[in-house]
């Protein structure tokens, strides 16, 4: 398998599950559950392929929706959705968010370069799909986008997409470094929530 579609796959598993647990928080019914773990996990994805003006992925193949029709199914069973107080603070959720985030930022990127994308191309398409789900997410639950409140989120994206860019320019864009890429900014992510970093106010 393709290594953008294996990352691909584990941005919209981990999506899926914090759209699931986001919404069962808010007191959502099912389609509202439905919505919301769909909009995390393939909303990102659909932005990218409009603004690169490709056919979109999660509407021509089985594969997406099918794994948010899973994840919800296997959080339902596994109860993952009990105890829901306080869930921007739980592991759980901040794990399977920094995973997203990043699988989607680097899938965002290698799209990117394919396409040709400059580098300030690169970074901002790593940036909508990295971050384009939880914005739609949040927008639709009536939230203020996570991204603009917690540790660099927004920030570690369009790092990721860079990094991807040089890593591709000078040819080290395989499996190794991309796995490498994907722990380093998880890493960093989990890191920089836990330690509340953020950008310095005006």
């Amino acid at each position: 398998m393709d290594i953008i579609l294996i990352v691909e796959y584990i941005g919209i598993a981990s999506a899926a599950l914090s759209g699931f647990l986001f919404a069962v928080k808010k007191g959502c019914d099912w389609l509202g559950i439905f919505v919301s773990a769909f909009l995390t996990a393939l909303g990102g994805g659909i932005t990218r392929d409009v603004l690169v003006g490709r056919e979109m992925y999660s509407f021509t193949h089985y594969m997406p929706v099918s794994i948010v029709i899973l994840m919800l199914f296997v959080s339902k069973f596994t109860n993952l959705h009990l105890n829901k107080n306080g869930l921007e603070k739980k592991f759980i959720f901040i794990f399977a968010d920094a995973i997203d985030v990043i699988c989607f930022s680097i899938v965002g990127a290698i799209v990117a370069t394919e396409y040709k994308y400059n580098i300030f191309g690169v970074v901002m398409i790593a940036f909508c799909n990295g971050v384009g789900g939880g914005i739609l997410r949040d927008i639709l639950l009536n939230e203020i986008p996570w991204f603009l409140r917690t540790g660099l989120y927004g920030t570690i994206s369009m790092g990721v997409g860079f990094i991807y860019f040089v890593l591709h320019y000078f040819g080290f864009d395989n499996l190794f470094f991309i796995l490498v890429l994907l722990a380093f900014g998880i890493f960093i992510r989990m890191l920089a929530f836990y330690r509340g970093w953020k950008l310095p106010d005006l």
